[in-house]
């Protein structure tokens, strides 16, 4: 059972833990799990806009509500539960965070109000807090340090993967499942009566997917528990490094200041991830306003595509690491700068093309994706591999801190920000300004009072407003680049974990 440790002898020579197959399962759950972690958290995401109308929302407003709450809360839940992950059984807290999520988000699609869904959302931030540190800590202790890459690379998989899967599936149920359908199906097996009376006929996808997609996770939570072995810490480290011990915060954060390398690609990674986070956010309403895409024909026809495209990125990244860095030890810092320089003019293109030559966007959008997530891997084995044994937790849950608060905190909120502004810009610029203003071009009810010119205007803003934001917001990658190959410089001399 999970909670008891494995008993096992210490390494004799930085030997990986378990079987070959047995670990090879425990990556592969861990990665589930993390695939878990990201369906829930880009649900919202995926049908942004029909919750946007819902809730009569501005770009800025739904840019607040997908950033600095979760954020913030992801944050300041990541430092204690990795501290409890340095000290107690991994694989427990990991089990119990899953299933904190997994209510959270199920919760969500009960939102009443917007008050509601923001609560709801920061339940899943605070159970989401508790999936990564551990689970790099415990990778960590299944695979000796030359394998580590390229698992950290699989396990960085359930991000885009988890992307891939929630527009597979939220797309279309938030767009073609409609309440009625589910009291049928409910009626059919006698089940209607137990959920009183409500009114089916008014209750939207959107809150059908959050609830379809969240509850299972519980039985994931169990597997978890009853399935994966707690490894005696530091069992695959070389000989020689010292035994794992209980570090505290300030003890970790001592151990850090003297890495310049964790600091810069902290940098990077926050800035890569800031706009990761802002383009997801809002990609498929600028789809929609765009060039009329439903959120569930965005979801299969670009959501997908573009989650795999990133999958197969983060993959090729972990991979090219391992192989290229006998050759050149640095590659951990410059393979993901290459990879987000070469993004920039693949996603401006796929963002700018016509609605005639929607294929070859998506084209350009997936290769774009594809260069971007080369980055994932290298920001866990960098943060990792600077620290020793007995802080690998704490350190990645710095990282992610610092993650959250730029990259998920600032992202939707500087695109929904830029694409309001850029929107007062457009009405502006079509000599509307003190005529129509952003409230209005949303409205139903001021749109039905409009004649067919001011309609007109209002929708051109509402959708180039919000694609410039995304082309700005895009070449934050300059300074993100620059910031992994200034890690690189010094990574080597950081660098604790080498064979």
């Amino acid at each position: 059972m999970a909670v008891t440790t494995a008993e096992a002898a210490p390494a004799a020579g930085g030997e990986s833990f378990g079987t070959p197959a047995y670990r090879n399962y425990v990556l592969i759950l861990l990665m589930l799990v993390y695939t878990l972690n990201f369906i829930d958290r880009n649900l919202l995401s995926v049908i942004a806009q029909p919750v946007i109308d819902a809730f009569d929302l501005s770009d800025t407003e739904y840019g607040f509500l997908n950033g600095p709450p979760f954020a913030i809360f992801y944050a300041l839940m990541g430092i204690p539960i990795a501290m409890a992950a340095d000290r107690y059984n991994r694989v427990v807290i990991i089990a119990i965070c899953i299933a904190i999520w997994s209510v959270m988000a199920a919760l969500c699609g009960l939102a009443t109000s917007f008050l509601f869904l923001l609560v709801a959302r920061v339940g899943v931030a605070i159970g989401e807090a508790g999936c990564t540190p551990p689970a790099n800590s415990l990778i960590g202790d299944y695979f000796r340090p030359k394998s580590r890459a390229n698992a950290l690379g699989i396990y960085s998989m359930g991000v885009t993967i988890g992307a891939a899967l929630a527009n597979a599936f939220g797309g279309p149920i938030a767009t073609d499942l409609t309440g009625t359908n589910v009291e049928q199906w409910l009626a059919t097996w006698n089940m209607a009566s137990m959920f009183g009376p409500i009114d089916w006929a008014s209750v939207e996808g959107w809150r059908i997917a959050f609830i379809v997609i969240g509850a299972p996770g519980v039985i994931i939570a169990l597997i978890v528990f009853f399935t994966i072995k707690e490894p005696p810490r530091g069992f695959s480290d070389p000989p020689g490094m010292a035994r794992p011990e209980k570090a505290n915060l300030r003890e970790t954060i001592k151990e850090l200041m003297t890495k310049r390398s964790f600091w810069l690609m902290a940098l990077g990674a926050s800035l890569t991830a800031l706009v990761g986070y802002g383009l997801a956010g809002f990609q498929a309403p600028m789809a929609q306003r765009i060039h009329g895409i439903s959120p569930g024909a965005f979801a299969l026809q670009f959501g997908v595509p573009l989650s795999l495209a990133a999958a197969a990125g983060t993959f090729i990244g972990g991979f090219a690491t391992e192989k290229l860095t006998p050759r050149s030890p640095t590659a951990v810092a410059w393979i993901p700068a290459a990879g987000l320089l070469l993004s920039i003019p693949l996603y401006l293109a796929g963002f700018f093309m016509p609605t005639e030559q929607l294929g070859l966007a998506r084209v350009l959008w997936c290769f774009g994706a594809a260069s971007h997530f080369t980055y994932l891997g290298s920001q866990y084995t960098m943060g990792q591999g600077v620290v020793t044994t007995r802080s690998r937790a704490s350190a990645i849950a710095i990282l992610l801190l610092l993650i959250a608060l730029i990259g998920n905190g600032l992202g939707p909120q500087i695109v929904g920000w830029l694409s309001d502004m850029f929107m007062s810009m457009q009405i502006a610029e079509h000599g509307m300004e003190g005529v129509l203003t952003n409230g209005m071009c949303r409205s139903r009810e001021a749109l039905a009072s409009m004649d067919e010119a001011q309609k007109t205007i209002c929708a051109a803003a509402y959708g180039e407003g919000l694609r410039l934001s995304m082309a700005a917001t895009a070449l934050i990658f300059i300074p993100a680049a620059l910031s992994f190959l200034a890690a690189g410089r010094t990574y080597q001399k950081d660098l604790v974990a080498r064979h």
